[in-house]
């Protein structure tokens, strides 16, 4: 008989009312929401009525004691990512948190630890990197000889035009004054942890850094490893809009993501190699089952060909979701690991260290006097 993972939920907003909830429903087989928690006392019930789930908290610390979680989804907003990671690891519960996991080293460093003491295990949800697309662009990066260039996409318009006209979103203004106090305060407070003296002029860039740029730099690691550096970056439309060029040990990748008002969802990675192009696409992942494919082109002799692939239409979330599921009782290994995730901050700090550099050298130039 297959092993139903008893799951709490911490966060009921759009990510767990779209992708998670649904595809636990749908994944009956293999789980069983037992617990769910939020801090609107509405969403709450509006929630567990509408999945007929029995236990309902307020509190995360609560659904974190229930006896009947297993594991423990944290899908609440990240300034409470590592607190909840830290007192599911002290209970025992197996942890899927969405990402960023955390927003500091020092919190990484935290969760590690309390992990390994524990003996629990902790899946990051980079979704994109368990995509079967994903998987077959990494095998045929790692089959080429040489890369010569890398291009690293992500622009994309308001998650709510694709939200507004797919899936309805339940929202309630029940939510206490002192709790959307505290979230400001902790925000604060772990953006001058990750930066320093320089959180007061980077943390809008650091979030969107942590938001939507961690899907495509943690799935640049996993194709390409580390880079050495970042060579230059810089940010300009009040830090919603950036750029970078990191340095391989023979080549270089440009990055470039933004947010804007369009319509579309342009997202991808582009590999250059000498005489093979690898290209993965990915579609806005809101409106669930839209496929990613990898298109791979080749010259060879005289002869030139295209092949995209399509592996399948199942989304990536349900496959990764399947992945932690695996993990839990048949001992697959993890990909996106607290030990992997600890990469990101360190990429992100590079990056506002290196915009920070870019700025002053900006000031510099117009110090200047023109001759």
């Amino acid at each position: 008989m297959t092993k139903r993972v008893k799951v709490g939920i911490i966060g009921l907003g759009e990510v767990a009312q779209i992708i998670h909830l649904p595809i636990l429903q749908g994944m009956s087989e293999l789980y069983e929401v037992t617990a769910i928690c939020d801090v609107s006392e509405k969403l709450l019930h509006a929630i567990g009525n509408r999945y007929h789930i029995p236990n309902r908290y307020l509190k995360s610390k609560d659904l974190i004691a229930d006896p009947q979680v297993d594991a423990v989804f944290v899908l609440n907003s990240d300034e409470y990512h590592t607190e909840c990671i830290l007192e599911a690891a002290r209970q025992g519960k197996h942890v899927f948190v969405e990402k960023p996991m955390s927003l500091t080293e020092q919190d990484v460093h935290k969760v590690i630890k309390a992990k390994d003491d524990h003996g629990i295990k902790v899946m990051v949800g980079y979704m994109r990197r368990y995509a079967p697309a994903f998987q077959k662009a990494l095998e045929e990066v790692r089959s080429m000889v040489k890369i010569n260039f890398v291009r690293v996409r992500d622009i994309i318009g308001p998650n709510s035009y694709f939200i507004g006209q797919s899936t309805p979103v339940l929202r309630f203004s029940d939510i206490p004054d002192e709790l959307r106090a505290d979230k400001e305060e902790r925000a604060a407070v772990l953006a001058k942890d990750a930066l320093g003296d320089l959180a007061e002029s980077y943390s809008s860039t650091y979030r969107l850094l942590c938001g939507l740029s961690s899907h495509d730099l943690s799935a640049m690691r996993n194709l390409l490893g580390m880079p050495m550096r970042v060579l230059a970056a810089s940010r300009w439309n009040n830090g919603m809009f950036l750029s970078a060029v990191f340095e391989y040990e023979d080549y270089h990748v440009h990055f470039e993501t933004g947010l804007d008002q369009q319509g579309r969802f342009d997202a991808g990675i582009e590999v250059f190699g000498n005489t093979k192009t690898v290209k993965i696409d990915y579609d806005t992942p809101y409106i669930r089952h839209l496929p990613v494919q990898v298109t791979i082109q080749e010259t060879e002799g005289d002869s030139y060909k295209e092949t995209v692939i399509r592996p399948t239409y199942t989304d990536p979330y349900t496959v990764e979701l399947k992945h932690f599921w695996d993990a839990l009782v048949l001992g697959t290994e993890i990909r996106t690991t607290p030990e992997d995730s600890l990469n990101d901050v360190k990429l992100f700090r590079m990056l506002i260290q290196a915009m920070e550099k870019t700025n002053r050298e900006r000031q510099q130039l117009e110090q200047q006097p023109v001759i």
